[in-house]
């Protein structure tokens, strides 16, 4: 009923989702979302309390949900969707380094704090999973497309910290390395290069892409003018 069972020409399995399973999955989708609005009010409003603490006044609590956050968090979801398209290089079994996708995707955790960052991750990988799936496995789903993307809201680990954001991508990208790791040595491994195991297979084919574009982007973060207009994205964003 949610998911169509598909056999292709080289009797790989592939599990497609259903105009029921579609629906279901922007339902979760929202889910999340609203999920990161409300750590990101949470976040907003712990800040501001803190500068009210220090400039001797009460902070007043705020009720609703931020249409600022709402808009920050969907549009790093729909921007990160866009770039992650826009692909420098294409690897046959799956990944490639996009146009700083994994940025995006790491700003709400650098912007609202860690669990806007993980519900943002997770709400991006079920847009993915709606966009383009390839499943062959139910576990298999929730370790590529849940927990891989949700790993880059692990930039919330950084969001007070000195050079936050760059400490806050790496986390990610290492998050999203593993989970990605242990997908293609237990669900790929059959893929592996000869004379390879699926393991250092693994470890290997998924790091040429995830690192190269981490490269690439940290590159790009290490230039001030891309970290100062970074900032006030950031001040703007908790405005």
């Amino acid at each position: 009923m949610l998911y169509e069972v598909v056999v292709n020409e080289w009797d790989e399995t592939t599990y497609v989702p259903t105009v029921l399973g579609n629906v279901l999955l922007v339902v979760i989708l929202i889910a999340f979302l609203s999920g990161a609005v409300f750590f990101a009010r949470k976040y907003a409003a712990r800040q501001t309390a803190q500068a009210a603490d220090r400039a001797g006044k009460a902070a007043g609590k705020k009720t609703g949900l931020s249409v600022k956050q709402l808009v920050f968090c969907a549009m790093s979801i729909a921007l990160g969707t866009v770039l992650s398209n826009i692909k420098l290089f294409d690897f046959p079994f799956g990944g490639s380094v996009t146009l700083l996708s994994m940025l995006v995707i790491c700003l709400p955790g650098y912007l609202f704090g860690l669990g806007a960052g993980l519900m943002t991750g997770v709400a991006y990988g079920i847009l993915q999973l709606l966009i383009d799936p390839y499943v062959l496995y139910p576990v298999q789903l929730i370790v590529d497309y849940l927990l891989a993307f949700g790993a880059l809201g692990l930039s919330g680990l950084f969001t007070n910290a000195k050079y936050g954001l760059i400490k806050g991508y790496i986390a990610g990208v290492i998050g999203r390395y593993v989970f990605a790791v242990i997908s293609g040595w237990i669900f790929f491994g059959e893929y592996a290069w000869d004379g390879w195991a699926p393991l250092p297979y693994s470890l290997a084919y998924n790091a040429c892409y995830i690192f190269a574009e981490a490269a690439i982007t940290l590159i790009l973060l290490a230039i001030p003018a891309v970290r100062k207009g970074l900032a006030r994205i950031k001040t703007m964003a908790l405005g």
